[in-house]
């Protein structure tokens, strides 16, 4: 592999608000450590008043939403995102045919000026499979997030534009397992071009710390305030719970009425509820060192980074048992992970309404384990714990992204 590496990472959303941000930005991070050459492309909204922070360690060009190039706000991987966004389901052919044109044209404006030797593109989407049929003579890698497939099954009229590049691409950077079954099945990428590469945490933010006394229990939720992460059901189990020694901190941002119903459903727990908003990444570190307890009720999930966040920070962690949480469970001591039998769901994330209650008692019922787990122990031991999230950090997982590299530049 050349010592003098020129990397295009390529994202079509903001580089700062989501799991594929934190992700692209420790990959451009981790290439400069070793001296490679870093570039940007993203996308961002132009009337915005903050606009995305940018790795210092990589050049920078913009596709901007709600401007005169593209009129409607972000088009988000996920249906509910941390700011103002259209859902690709509802995206016109004329808004279709303008996205691609736009970054049609910063594709190639950032290959003709920065000439890199790969490309790095995130999700398995449309603008990844408008780079790879854009330049066939340079390699491209990518990145599956996981809302890309869910997106796949949402919206089936795009799947042509999606499967004509990206069926080509040189490499795939899976989560999981279960996850590269999936994408060879529903793209038809062989399981050869395929790599379980997992994802990390930024240790160098994430770590334990001395925790108050569980007096009373501290929970933490940190995500999306959205269905799909199922944040009202963990909202209305906490009424179940017998203990009444504890506080939820919620972190994280939202849209529209699902937002507003995680809001509503927070009001009848007063005191005992804390929502913090968006916070940075140095913030909601600091929030998890003095955490007991991470949960997680989502009902899909690639390989959630909060998991492993909340773990480094010595929080034990109650998560619902889907493929990507069971598959990180499986390398994680006894004792530090409980999972919780989902509801049934009909398409990928949706719940039926009449298995919600049942639900909410099972997540009670783990929360109420894990409570009284904390008041026994309320600092976990970590030096088991340590050995097996090494291979989780973001070095450890470049090193299986640099092997990928290499295979699809030689």
């Amino acid at each position: 592999m050349a010592n003098k590496l020129k990397i295009l990472h390529v994202l079509s959303q903001r580089p700062d608000s989501t799991g594929s941000g934190i992700y692209i930005r420790a990959m451009i991070c981790q290439s400069a450590k070793r001296g490679f050459e870093n570039f940007l492309l993203a996308g961002s909204d132009q009337k915005d008043d903050s606009p995305p922070q940018c790795p210092a360690q990589a050049r920078s060009l913009f596709a901007y939403f709600n401007s005169r190039e593209l009129s409607h706000p972000i088009a988000g991987m996920s249906d509910v995102m941390p700011y103002k966004s259209v859902r690709f389901c509802d995206m016109g052919e004329d808004e279709l045919n303008t996205y691609e044109e736009v970054f049609s044209r910063r594709l190639k404006e950032a290959v003709s000026d920065f000439a890199p030797d790969i490309i790095h593109t995130h999700h398995l989407w449309i603008v990844t499979s408008l780079a790879r049929r854009l330049f066939p003579h340079i390699p491209v890698v990518t990145s599956c997030h996981g809302s890309d497939i869910r997106q796949f099954g949402n919206c089936p009229h795009l799947r042509e534009r999606v499967l004509s590049g990206c069926r080509d691409v040189d490499g795939v950077l899976a989560l999981h397992g279960e996850q590269k079954k999936d994408i060879s099945r529903l793209y038809g990428i062989s399981p050869q071009r395929i790599a379980v590469v997992g994802a990390g945490y930024n240790s160098d933010l994430f770590y334990p710390g001395p925790k108050s006394e569980p007096d009373p229990v501290r929970l933490v939720y940190a995500g999306k305030l959205s269905r799909a992460k199922g944040v009202p059901w963990l909202l209305r189990c906490l009424h179940h719970l017998r203990d009444r020694g504890w506080e939820l901190h919620v972190v994280g941002g939202g849209s529209g009425r699902e937002k507003q119903e995680c809001l509503n459903i927070g009001e009848s727990l007063q005191e005992r509820i804390v929502f913090h908003g968006a916070v940075d990444q140095v913030g909601l570190s600091r929030i998890m060192r003095d955490s007991h307890i991470l949960v997680l009720p989502s009902f899909y999930e690639g390989l959630p980074l909060v998991i492993l966040e909340g773990l480094a920070c010595g929080c034990r962690v109650v998560a619902t048992d889907l493929p990507g949480t069971r598959e990180l469970a499986g390398d994680i001591p006894a004792g530090y992970v409980h999972l919780v039998d989902p509801p049934r769901l009909y398409g990928l994330d949706r719940p039926y309404l009449r298995d919600g209650p049942d639900f909410e008692k099972r997540l009670a019922s783990a929360l109420q384990k894990y409570m009284a787990l904390v008041r026994r122990e309320h600092a976990p031991d970590m030096r088991s714990l340590a050995e097996r999230l090494e291979s989780y950090t973001w070095s450890g997982i470049f090193e299986k992204v640099l092997a990928v590299y290499d295979q699809v530049l030689n």
